[in-house]
């Protein structure tokens, strides 16, 4: 397993790749990373399959099989093929930037969903998948899930 906090670092570096079709497959790539950590965590071997075009999607399905929960994550995963899709078909479009930079903060989601469900098994249960950890006593995640909600 990758840490996640080596991931992180990646991704902030991808996201801003000079060339976005080069940052968009290193960010699709880090996102199949994220998803390969949590099959390793439970003990499975990562698929190779492909779902729809994208090995991300296959390995999404694979990590829900017997954890409902985790399927909190699936819009996220099929967001950031929708982005790669729109980075890679357009690759001259004047918002090349923003499209790069939205689909690392969308990975970057994705991440943060991922590490937490493996700190916290109830993770994807409840509005913003935040609960459980907001009952820890987090203050700055308290913080942020009460603004995110105001």
């Amino acid at each position: 397993m990758i840490p996640f906090s080596t991931l992180s670092e990646r991704l902030d570096i991808a996201a801003t790749e000079a060339s976005a079709s080069k940052g968009a497959t290193e960010i699709l790539a880090i996102s199949e990373t994220v998803l390969e950590n949590w099959a390793e965590s439970r003990q499975m071997e990562p698929t190779t399959r492909e779902t729809e075009g994208f090995r991300l999607l296959a390995l999404h399905r694979q990590g829900s099989k017997g954890e409902p929960s985790f399927n909190a994550c699936r819009e996220t995963c099929r967001e950031v093929a929708y982005h790669f899709n729109l980075i890679q078909m357009e690759p001259g479009h004047p918002e090349i930037a923003k499209r790069l930079q939205m689909m690392g903060l969308v990975a970057n989601h994705l991440l943060l969903f991922v590490s937490g469900k493996m700190q916290v098994e109830k993770l994807g249960e409840f509005c913003c998948a935040s609960r459980p950890l907001r009952n820890e006593g987090d203050s700055d995640l308290n913080e942020l899930q009460e603004h995110n909600h105001a």
